[in-house]
C-alpha cells in the first residue's frame, strides 16, 4: 500500500519449532485504525510482538516510515514512533496515574515530559480526575485508558493495541473505542487485535482476518461485516444467503486460495 507508515510482508514467525505465522502481510496508514481479527490460536497477538520486535521472525520484513525495522529492539522502535500495548501487565499498579505516566517518557527529551503528560490529561479527563490514584486501584475501564495514555504520551504515530476490550464492562468498552476514534483522527496509524470482531470491523477503516496463520480475508471494515462468509466464519452468526453462488470475495478484498 503506497504510503503506508507500516507494511508487514510475508512474515513467518513462531515458538520454538511450532511456526504460528505462515506469510502473513498488512499495512497501516496514518489516521487509519486497521482491524486484525480471527479466531483463537490464528496468530493476531503473535503478529503484534514480531512487529514491535518481542518476537523475531523467521522470514519477512516490516517496515516503518520506509526504514527496515525487521528485527529492530523494541526500546529503539519506541524511539523511532511505534509503540505498542499489551493485552495484561500494561501499567504498573503499584504507581499513581501520574508516576505512570512519567515514567512512559522516559524517551522524550526531558524538556517535552511535562507537556506530553499534560497532553494525557487534555485527552482522558477521567485519568487527569484521578491522577493521584495508583493504577492498581482504577476499573477496568480505567486501566485500559491509562495503558493506552501511556503509550501516547511517548508520541508515536503507530499504536499496536492487543485486546483492549478484554475483561471490560459494556460501558468500559464504549469508552476505549470512543477514545480509539480520537486517537485515530489526531493521525496517528492504530493495528489493533480484537476478539469483539463485529465491534472492531465497525470502527475499523480496514481490517484482516487471520485463520491459520494466513491472510484469509481483507477489505474495508464494512466490506469484511457485509460478507456473507466472513460473518458466518468469524462473526458467530450466519447471514441471509447470497443471491449469487460464488465463492469469491468480495471487489476489493482478498481471499484464500
Amino acid at each position: 500500500m503506497s504510503g503506508a507508515l507500516l507494511e508487514v510482508a510475508e512474515v513467518q514467525a513462531g515458538y520454538g519449532e511450532a511456526l504460528v505465522l505462515r506469510g502473513v502481510s498488512l499495512s497501516a496508514s496514518a489516521e487509519e485504525l486497521v482491524a486484525i481479527i480471527g479466531p483463537n490460536g490464528a496468530g493476531k497477538s503473535t503478529l503484534l510482538k514480531v512487529i514491535y520486535g518481542l518476537l523475531h521472525p523467521e522470514a519477512g520484513v516490516i517496515r516503518y516510515a520506509d526504514e527496515d525495522v525487521t528485527r529492530v529492539r523494541p526500546e529503539r522502535l519506541t524511539r523511532l514512533g511505534l509503540n505498542y500495548v499489551p493485552q495484561l501487565a500494561n501499567v504498573f499498579p503499584s504507581l499513581s496515574i501520574a508516576e505512570n505516566l512519567l515514567v512512559g517518557t522516559v524517551s522524550l527529551p526531558r524538556a517535552e515530559r511535562r507537556r506530553a503528560v499534560n497532553d494525557m490529561y487534555e485527552q482522558f479527563p477521567p485519568l487527569a480526575e484521578r491522577r493521584r490514584q495508583r493504577a492498581g486501584t482504577l476499573s477496568g475501564g480505567q486501566r485500559k485508558l491509562l495503558a493506552i495514555a501511556r503509550a501516547l504520551v511517548t508520541r508515536p504515530k503507530v499504536l499496536l493495541l492487543d485486546e483492549p476490550s478484554a475483561g471490560l464492562s459494556p460501558q468500559a468498552v464504549e469508552l476505549v473505542f470512543e477514545q480509539l476514534a480520537a486517537v485515530k483522527h489526531r493521525g496517528i496509524a492504530i493495528v489493533m487485535v480484537e476478539q469483539n470482531a463485529h465491534r472492531a470491523l465497525t470502527l475499523a477503516d480496514r481490517g484482516y482476518v487471520l485463520d491459520m496463520g494466513r491472510n484469509a480475508y481483507e477489505g474495508t471494515g464494512q466490506m469484511l461485516l457485509r460478507n456473507p462468509k466472513v460473518a458466518e466464519l468469524y462473526l458467530g452468526r450466519s447471514t441471509a444467503a447470497s443471491s449469487s453462488t460464488s465463492t469469491s470475495a468480495p471487489s476489493g478484498m482478498s481471499a484464500p486460495t
